[in-house]
């Protein structure tokens, strides 16, 4: 059986005022794609005299329906490609503030999610439609940032409005491949040249002294020194579940996740001491009620109480002069 090929023609039909409105005409017919119906016309919104009497009618009626023949042969090119969503005029003027909304409602990090969506809605004058999204109009959204002045009275730092142009960047594919937009602008999108800053780190010394500091919530200690034992983001800690800890095959312990930034299957091992952090085994979340809006209300205070006086965030417990250590039998403190 072949396939055939629809036909597309450009149609005249009369209406008032002694002109003539253009259409094309799909045979046979092609599946409208919000309705889901079979449909043969599309009217251009273009529109000639029924019977030009003077020179200029005549150009401009031959102007119209070259521009009818161009529109013609995207049609074709289209249908060819099974590009159907050129039919659904209304699509490109629905609102990407919303769609983007959306898209972060059930992410565990939505407060940085929050804070980007609020950027970009300040930037686009709180209306932005799908029709909006060039890739001149998205790259302002950086330049926008960088113009920013926070509340220390500095301008934004280009770190983090590369991490706000990221999350931009990862809806834009979503709509992408959902086909809410024709071009995949987020590779082109550049990010700002980020100044070389010291990165601190904790030493073994001061990942012992928050192993012997209580915290307020104490499900954010357990948490972080997890973190250290295992090098889990925070973002994977929170997913982690109990059914995610199994036996090994050599009778130990391990974690079987899937990392939610790189989306990496792995197998880990757990020592006794990041097992001895989780507590008694149970049912669904292993840290019970640890969430990313819990760490800015209590671990700044935390590692204060601790007499640490750097600026450390959760991050920065993966990393560290403790880490080369892991390998020996230094760390028995962390299950006390």
């Amino acid at each position: 059986m072949t396939n055939i090929c629809t036909k597309v023609t450009v149609r005249k039909r009369p209406i008032k005022n002694g002109q003539l409105s253009l259409y094309l005409d799909f045979y046979p017919p092609i599946r409208h794609p919000k309705t889901g119906r079979p449909t043969r016309r599309e009217y251009l919104g273009i529109y000639i005299y029924a019977n030009p009497t003077e020179k200029f009618e005549t150009e401009f009626n031959k102007t119209m329906l070259r521009n009818a023949e161009l529109i013609k042969c995207r049609r074709t090119e289209a249908i060819l490609n099974e590009e159907f969503g050129f039919l659904d005029r209304n699509r490109g003027k629905e609102s990407f503030l919303e769609y983007f909304r959306s898209k972060m409602a059930d992410d565990d990090n939505f407060r940085n999610w929050n804070v980007a969506y609020k950027h970009f809605e300040k930037y686009c004058g709180g209306s932005c439609t799908f029709d909006d999204l060039t890739l001149d109009y998205c790259q302002g959204f950086l330049t926008y940032m960088l113009s920013l002045i926070t509340h220390n009275d500095n301008k934004m730092m280009a770190s983090t409005a590369n991490n706000n142009l990221n999350k931009l960047k990862c809806v834009l594919r979503q709509a992408y491949e959902e086909r809410r937009i024709k071009e995949n602008i987020a590779p082109r999108l550049k990010h700002a040249k980020e100044a070389s800053t010291k990165r601190e780190f904790l030493t073994l010394d001061e990942v012992k002294k928050l192993a012997d500091t209580p915290c307020e919530k104490p499900v954010i200690r357990t948490a972080a020194l997890f973190s250290c034992l295992t090098g889990l983001r925070i973002s994977d800690i929170i997913r982690l579940q109990w059914e995610n800890i199994i036996k090994g095959a050599d009778g130990g312990w391990c974690m079987h996740i899937v990392t939610k930034k790189t989306r990496t299957e792995a197998v880990l091992p757990l020592s006794d001491e990041a097992l001895a952090l989780c507590g008694k085994r149970s049912t669904g979340q292993v840290f019970k009620g640890l969430t990313q809006a819990l760490l800015p209300l209590y671990l700044k205070d935390w590692i204060k109480s601790a007499g640490i006086t750097k600026h450390i965030t959760f991050h920065v417990a993966r990393h560290g002069e403790f880490s080369f250590l892991l390998k020996f039998k230094y760390l028995q403190f962390f299950a006390a």
